[in-house]
């Protein structure tokens, strides 16, 4: 016999509203923890279900995302959602529709779904362009972008942020066909994505902020794109990542004037990052910007090592002390012209470890 939490799960396939509407308000709470085991019967009914629901009005339509970005954790849910091509499309369609209230639920689902490699299949979908306040190219990826771009603070839907979108940026660019896509220019507005997602290390959302910089940790491991990087007329990536790691602290008159000049003459209220690992993912990047001699020299050149200093001996972390040590033991060495200098190893790309759910 089914038990009533298992009538419930089939009740989301009814054909009447509100029906699913009571069984979608009773099951969100079991989506999480042991309990989730109701959504798992062989054959997924209940998931497809689901799908079919983030298609019904709003209030049914919450229910059933929360419902699926707390399950989105589970492989098999997990494989089931992020290769299921018309779905992702619906969510697409939903998070690119302004008027959509659930916007940021879809954006929590997005970021979980890009724990799967299958999620590199966004990279050249190709499909109708969204509103033109959203993006003119016909790629989800770069309509994903602009929307993250230009949707900050709720400036394009007054219900969502888009921030957890960062999240799904930083999954999907620890990929070589993601990072790939972050570090070359596009050919609809002729910018490369990188540099439109470096300008948000230091804004308001810890979320967003975090999200960024493993994505911009995981497209530093792209070593032959060191040099745009760092090329003030390029992408111009250093202060956007000393920046953050910065606070108020003054400097020697000829160390200061070597610094780039977006980092010189802080004001006295300048914050540093509050958040530890954060500072640990830019100090993490500006290794892998020692990958190269020539980028070596430029990072010495313009007093990298005097800002390092300071945030090993000003903030008291044992991960950033340890980061700080790598990098000055990098930048204090002698270059010897005969030596070969062994690369930065790719390693494990950073991603965002937490799966997002909703309490």
């Amino acid at each position: 016999m089914p038990t009533e939490l298992e009538e419930l799960v089939d009740f989301l396939g009814s054909p009447r509203p509100e029906i699913r509407q009571i069984a979608l308000e009773h099951l969100v709470g079991y989506s999480q923890g042991p309990q989730n085991s109701i959504f798992k019967p062989e054959g997924l009914k209940p998931i497809n279900n689901l799908k079919v629901l983030v298609n019904d009005i709003a209030p049914r339509a919450k229910n059933a995302l929360k419902i699926l970005v707390n399950l989105s954790s589970d492989p098999p849910i997990l494989t089931s959602l992020v290769t299921d091509t018309p779905f992702l499309e619906t969510l697409l369609s939903q998070i690119t529709n302004l008027s959509n209230p659930n916007a940021d639920l879809i954006s929590m689902l997005l970021a979980n779904l890009a724990k799967s490699d299958s999620i590199q299949s966004l990279i050249t979908l190709t499909r109708a362009p969204p509103a033109k306040e959203v993006s003119t190219s016909d790629n989800a990826m770069d309509q994903l972008l602009d929307l993250f771009v230009k949707g900050a603070d709720k400036k394009l839907n007054k219900e969502a942020c888009f921030d957890f979108l960062s999240y799904f940026f930083a999954d999907v660019s620890r990929l070589g066909k993601g990072r790939e896509y972050f570090v070359k220019e596009r050919a609809y507005d002729g910018v490369v994505p990188i540099s439109k997602v470096i300008v948000f290390t230091e804004c308001g959302s810890l979320v967003r902020r975090k999200g960024v910089a493993s994505a911009i940790k995981n497209s530093c491991f792209d070593i032959p794109s060191h040099k745009t990087f760092l090329a003030e007329d390029g992408i111009n990536l250093l202060p956007y990542i000393l920046l953050p790691i910065m606070g108020p602290e003054e400097y020697p008159e000829d160390e200061m004037l070597e610094m780039p000049p977006e980092v010189q003459l802080l004001p006295p209220d300048k914050e540093r990052e509050s958040d530890k690992d954060i500072v640990i993912t830019h100090l993490e990047t500006m290794l892998l910007l020692t990958s190269t001699r020539e980028a070596r020299e430029y990072l010495r050149k313009v007093s990298v090592y005097c800002i390092i200093r300071e945030v090993h001996k000003l903030v008291e972390d044992d991960g950033v002390e340890e980061a700080c040590d790598r990098i000055v033991q990098v930048l204090m060495r002698d270059e010897e012209p005969e030596e070969k200098v062994k690369e930065v190893e790719d390693e494990d790309e950073e991603e965002d470890d937490a799966i997002v759910e909703i309490l």
